[in-house]
């Protein structure tokens, strides 16, 4: 058997999981608009890839306004969450577990998928010159600027942390195992934490104990939801993703990974920015994150099996997720501890359209 610790159980809260191989959140565009409702076929998507220690969904809004690309499900209506639970449903009759992960995009969005076409909100009016994703005509995905963002009211905040609680107990209602709150790659809890993008002069601006209280406040809400035990987080905090520039001041982040520790919460989720080109993590930074937090790490981007396996045995991450190959390979688990070949990735069916480059890659024994 290939990659013996890599089938290990794992701790994560008070459940275990049957392996350490995760399957990546995964923006895959095909939900119904605009009721943002995701599809039956979303349903076979996941069960699929139920072999993997723990399907974590794609992005999923916690509100209409959190919502930035159209074709992104949400987890807000009853419809959605009707949904949901046939998803979450037929993962667990094939003997996985799955988390949602809850997103509210910030700036990476556009005035013609916002509440009443108005600007995305952000922590300031800074307009990195990112694009988001639209449909066309054809209902196909197509790139599209980002409107320019507006500055988000102290009112809009609360709602904001409000909206993030009552989509966990929106999860917890359609049987989830837990929920991934998304704090990574320049959205909205992203925009605040980061000095580029949070110009304000109030309380969620300024310091790093001002402009990390949005993304703790979440936290602290989605726990009160639900409790520590059911909730993680993903966050990226070196490098630059959509055009929001983390930088590597490690020092701060590292800071802001022992304040979330303090919240007890199930799992930390680092994408690692090597996968969009930018610098690798340091071996020294990888120990100060294990010495910051206390709970299960999980580790993503450009990961290969050989790269996993070692990282887990030096003790620096207990799991590892796993983006474009799980789009490709439905058992990617079974391949990797058989050592089988992986399917080709057609990248052109990513975003957008049905069952094709979604739910139609051959498993093993059909290949």
């Amino acid at each position: 058997m290939a990659h013996d610790n890599l089938f290990e159980t794992v701790k994560m809260g008070t459940q275990t999981l049957k392996n350490r191989i995760i399957m990546a959140p995964l923006t895959r565009l095909r939900s119904v608009e605009p009721s943002d409702v995701p599809t039956a076929l979303a349903s076979e998507y996941y069960s699929q890839r139920a072999g993997s220690g723990l399907v974590i969904t794609e992005a999923t809004q916690v509100s209409f306004q959190a919502k930035g690309y159209a074709g992104a499900p949400g987890v807000h209506t009853k419809d959605q969450i009707t949904a949901w639970k046939t998803i979450v449903d037929n993962v667990h009759a094939k003997g996985g577990k799955i988390v949602v992960q809850l997103w509210h995009t910030g700036l990476v969005s556009h005035e013609s998928v916002q509440p009443d076409g108005k600007a995305p909100i952000s922590a300031s009016n800074v307009d990195v010159g990112v694009r988001t994703s639209l449909r066309d005509s054809d209902n196909q995905a197509i790139r599209v600027d980002a409107t320019p963002p507006r500055p988000a009211t102290l009112e809009e905040i609360k709602q904001v942390i409000a909206d993030f609680g009552q989509a966990t107990k929106n999860a917890k209602e359609a049987g989830f195992d837990g929920v991934e709150i998304h704090g990574a790659h320049g959205y909205l809890l992203h925009q605040f934490w980061v000095e580029q993008t949070n110009q304000r002069d109030d309380e969620y601006g300024g310091s790093r104990e001002n402009r990390a209280r949005l993304t703790l406040d979440v936290i602290d809400a989605c726990v009160d939801a639900w409790d520590a035990d059911h909730v993680g987080i993903r966050i990226s905090p070196l490098g630059t993703f959509n055009n929001v520039e983390a930088g590597y001041n490690e020092d701060e982040n590292i800071w802001m990974i022992e304040q979330i520790n303090k919240r007890g919460i199930m799992y930390l989720h680092l994408s690692e920015p090597d996968w969009a080109g930018g610098t690798p993590y340091s071996e020294d930074f990888r120990k100060r994150v294990r010495a910051a937090f206390d709970q299960m790490i999980i580790a993503a981007g450009g990961y290969t099996a050989e790269k996993a396996e070692q990282n887990v045995k030096a003790g620096y991450i207990d799991a590892v997720a796993f983006g474009r190959d799980y789009i490709a390979n439905p058992d990617l688990a079974e391949r990797i501890q058989k050592g089988a070949p992986l399917n080709e990735q057609h990248p052109e069916s990513f975003y957008g359209g049905g069952a094709e480059g979604y739910t139609d890659y051959p498993f093993l024994d059909q290949a």
